[in-house]
């Protein structure tokens, strides 16, 4: 009788563990196969580089393409001309913003200078030794307590500017002088961009307006479906032949005809859900190679999407809302959570993975988080939300040294004729 019994305890037991995927076991060496498979679906093609995830591998970027077009009217990519260990030559000073979570805006960089703004709007044209030149405010004593935030862009003599609470206009940037104003139905919330004799700009409510460069009259108007709540940060454009590709809130990444006004191809990067999320919901610029755009986001997507036809190149899992580099067959960004990825542009792998936070201690780690990073001719720039900035040799991706800029805030670090510039919060620095 008790052999009966054993034996028949032995059975239940034994078909539990064998026949029940409920087991926490089996359930754990499923999942750790199903892991494997995803990871070897990803990386897996003729081309894949053996020393992927490498740390250690060395690359050798010394005949990488600079690019030198600062003020960004088509598609910046690309190293830029800088060697140099943050020397302090400068300091560009400016009424501080206010209610600003991000210094997400961008100088216009001249030859001989530089235009930025400050709390009340007032735009001020600098000269190389930091001395103003002009300052203009075209805006009513009203209008100034809305702390208007703006963004330009400069072509030949004349600059742009396109602000948050819907006003368009356009200056003379030796005088300053005002060449024509106009009034949107609603704040703009994106970088511009030009193309011949027309510019482009996106508002909070998701459409792509075009307007003539030479008088600011609207061309045409593209409404995107629109989201429940703002935006947590800027779109983004860029402008490739005779379309103009270009983010909204929600996720959309849509390509229009520059003349017509009409959709090419639209391609969703987000469910219906993000409607609901729009605001803690960020994407990077999209950056392009004049073959692909390619962008990632802070829900773990990085893409290269076709031009031509809107379809996926290949995706992968970078947590990411820093704007990429492209540099020949490389496509560099630095994650959410601090590492420097280097990635194959055509296929997608992962090349290597350094993480550029490992000198600060283990408890200060979780809060600190990326702002912004430029290259220069052989180190890269990453600032952080705690005013330091980290430089990276490109070569072997480690950590040279990590400088501390401000107390504050400080925006990602802008590279322009052999200088590099930082935003912080009432001034600009320069370092040579």
């Amino acid at each position: 009788m008790n052999r009966l019994i054993v034996f028949i305890v032995s059975i239940f037991f034994l078909t539990q563990c064998t026949l029940s995927n409920k087991i926490s076991p089996w359930k754990n060496e499923k999942k750790e196969i199903q892991d494997i498979k995803i990871t070897e679906k990803v990386l897996s093609d003729d081309k894949k580089i053996i020393t992927e995830f490498n740390q250690d591998l060395k690359l050798d970027f010394s005949t990488a393409k600079t690019n030198n077009n600062i003020n960004n009217i088509r598609n910046n990519f690309g190293f830029q001309n800088y060697d140099g260990l943050l020397n302090k030559i400068g300091n560009y000073k400016f009424a501080k913003l206010e209610n600003i979570n991000q210094l997400n805006f961008k100088p216009v960089f001249l030859n001989d200078g530089l235009i930025f703004f400050d709390k009340k709007g007032t735009i001020i044209r600098y000269a190389d030794n930091q001395k103003i030149l002009w300052k203009k405010n075209y805006y009513s004593k009203a209008e100034k307590k809305l702390k208007p935030k703006l963004n330009f862009i400069v072509d030949g003599k004349n600059l742009i500017v396109a602000d948050n609470i819907a006003k368009l206009y356009s200056l003379n940037i030796d005088s300053g002088e005002l060449n024509w104003s106009q009034i949107s139905s609603y704040p703009f919330n994106s970088e511009i961009k030009k193309i011949k004799n027309k510019f482009f700009v996106i508002d909070y409510k998701n459409s792509l307006k075009c307007y003539n460069f030479s008088d600011g009259q609207e061309c045409w108007e593209l409404k995107t479906e629109d989201s429940f709540t703002m935006a947590n940060s800027k779109f983004s454009l860029i402008i490739i032949e005779n379309d103009v590709i270009f983010s909204n809130s929600i996720g959309d990444i849509t390509a229009v005809d520059i003349n017509s006004g009409l959709i090419k191809w639209q391609f969703p990067t987000q469910s219906s859900n993000i409607l609901n999320e729009t605001y803690s919901f960020k994407i990077s610029k999209l950056v392009s190679d004049e073959n692909s755009v390619y962008f990632s986001n802070n829900k773990n997507q990085f893409y290269s999407i076709d031009i031509e036809t809107g379809t996926i190149n290949w995706i992968n899992e970078i947590n990411s809302s820093l704007t990429p580099i492209i540099n020949d067959n490389f496509i560099f960004t630095v994650s959410n959570e601090g590492y420097l990825y280097v990635l194959d542009k055509v296929k997608g792998n992962i090349i290597r993975i350094n993480y550029l936070f490992e000198n600060y201690k283990s408890k200060v780690r979780e809060k600190i988080k990326p702002v912004g990073f430029s290259i220069g001719n052989t180190n890269l720039y990453l600032t952080t939300n705690d005013g330091q900035m980290i430089i990276v040799d490109m070569n072997s991706g480690k950590v040279i040294e990590i400088q501390k800029i401000s107390g504050n805030l400080v925006s990602k670090p802008f590279i322009h004729n052999q200088n590099l510039f930082v935003i912080k919060n009432g001034s600009i620095i320069q370092y040579n």
